[in-house]
């Protein structure tokens, strides 16, 4: 009896691990789907600009689309699979709003992050006639060593105009030498680019959104709210867009 047991018990096991197996990739299958839809595929060449799809359904409030930390997150994860495809040695994050997309990142690529800043917008969110360099990496630091004749990732949280992520893929290309270069970002606004990335650039975008002024919930302050209103600002417009 104690071996029929056993026989049963091992049956169910395996039945289970079967199930469990199959909802997985599934599941996964369901992700690389979603996607497949919301990412540039490169050109021969040259760098995808403009992935054509349908925007994330946000509707604003005062002109303004707020997302939350959840959104964010899961954006950025659908990012991974084509990432890691990319293979890159070290991500370089735009600050200031590409450092926590960037951290978020490297939770999953377990790869290190490098930091620059620059700067488009004043403080009054007027955009300058160039971009301002504020801060670069050393690159005979550990990570820094990681970017000359290698693969890089640059991860930024918004391509709005494009003239910032132009000029840091040059600026990295001209000062650091890698062998490849990927974009990431986590919202692709879908409206003309003044800045173009140089051929053979990989670009990736986590989202298409339309061209409205995207609020953060690392800026939630800037706009005079705390993180708990922000998010609740966030919820709103996804319920007033009536996604479910």
């Amino acid at each position: 009896r104690s071996s029929s047991l056993t026989t049963a018990s091992h049956r169910t096991t395996h039945r289970w691990n079967c199930w469990h197996h199959e909802h997985h990739w599934k599941k996964y299958d369901l992700r690389l789907s979603k996607l497949s839809s919301s990412m540039a595929t490169p050109g021969e060449g040259q760098a995808k600009q403009d992935p054509a799809n349908k925007p994330m359904s946000k509707t604003p409030i005062d002109g303004k689309v707020y997302f939350s930390y959840a959104e964010i997150h899961d954006t950025v994860s659908m990012l991974v699979p084509q990432i890691q495809e990319f293979d890159p040695s070290v991500i370089i994050a735009i600050g200031g709003g590409g450092f926590i997309p960037a951290r978020m990142l490297r939770t999953e690529l377990q790869i290190p992050i490098l930091a620059v800043s620059l700067e488009l917008y004043d403080a009054t969110n007027t955009a300058r006639s160039t971009v301002k360099k504020i801060q670069w990496f050393d690159e005979h630091s550990d990570a820094g060593s990681l970017v000359r004749n290698q693969k890089v990732l640059i991860v930024d949280e918004v391509d709005d105009t494009r003239t910032t992520l132009q000029y840091c893929v040059e600026e990295v290309i001209k000062t650091n030498g890698p062998a490849s270069v990927a974009v990431a970002v986590v919202h692709n606004k879908l409206k003309s680019k003044k800045g173009q990335l140089p051929g053979g650039v990989v670009y990736m975008a986590g989202a298409n959104v339309e061209d409205h002024w995207n609020c953060y919930p690392w800026d939630a302050a800037a706009y005079g709210n705390t993180i708990y209103e922000h998010e609740a600002m966030a919820k709103k417009c996804t319920e007033n867009s009536g996604t479910p």
